[in-house]
């Protein structure tokens, strides 16, 4: 396969959760502030779409930051607490 090609599905491995993450965000927001507006139309917290917000912000953050985990790890970037045990013989 072409290195362009596996650069663009790398680009695209992480844009897509981080799309996931701030699109949780704004729904939390979103959900927060709605109580805010006409007492009419919406007179408390939308909890539906604050927990899916809560959802898709926690799978997106977790999918970077594991990522990132992992690729540190793969260079020894990592602080000696995080690195692998080692067997002692």
């Amino acid at each position: 396969m072409n290195d362009k090609v596996k650069r663009f599905i790398a680009v695209l491995l992480l844009v897509i959760p981080g799309v996931t993450a701030t699109y949780g965000f704004l729904a939390m927001k979103d959900a927060f502030f709605a109580q805010f507006g006409d007492p009419v139309t919406n007179p408390h917290v939308l909890w539906g779409k604050m927990i899916l917000g809560l959802f898709l912000f926690a799978i997106g953050i977790a999918f970077i930051g594991g990522w990132t985990f992992y690729r540190d790890r793969k260079r020894n970037y990592l602080a000696p607490r995080f690195k692998p045990k080692r067997k002692k013989s």
